[in-house]
């Protein structure tokens, strides 16, 4: 049963990274048009037991995007420089739609590998009860 509960624990834990993959992108579209935002992106790293790895990943070192803030030309924004420039934000909405779709798919598989699972476990209790 160890084995079960192992291959349960990285499938909880790529579905808790994964969550927390597809909230930073969600805030990074909705902040698509606050001026002077920064895209926010994580990594996983695997979660070490001792000097051995687990197999389970945990969401971690969240950064803000480096890359140079759109100028935008819009003399009547209160923000607006001598100008008439501001800085936007630099989230790129077709990036953040493939970012999103691509948690969601590994979302998916985690979900699906949990539930594959679940039922190995119940079949096997079946068979012991027998």
């Amino acid at each position: 049963m160890n084995d079960f509960n192992n291959a349960i624990s990285v499938a909880t834990s790529g579905l808790k990274a994964q969550a927390n993959r597809l909230r930073h992108v969600s805030e990074n579209i909705a902040n698509t048009d606050t001026p002077g935002y920064r895209r926010k992106t994580i990594s996983f790293e695997e979660v070490m037991q001792g000097a051995r790895g687990t197999g389970a990943v945990e969401a971690t070192n969240l950064r803000l995007d480096p890359t140079a803030l759109d100028r935008v030309f819009d003399p009547t924004h209160p923000m607006a420089d001598d100008t008439g420039h501001y800085e936007g934000s630099n989230v790129n909405l077709l990036v953040e739609i493939a970012d999103a779709r691509e948690a969601q798919r590994s979302y998916e598989a985690n979900l699906k590998m949990f539930d594959q699972v679940r039922q190995m476990s119940t079949a096997l209790n079946d068979l012991l009860k027998k």
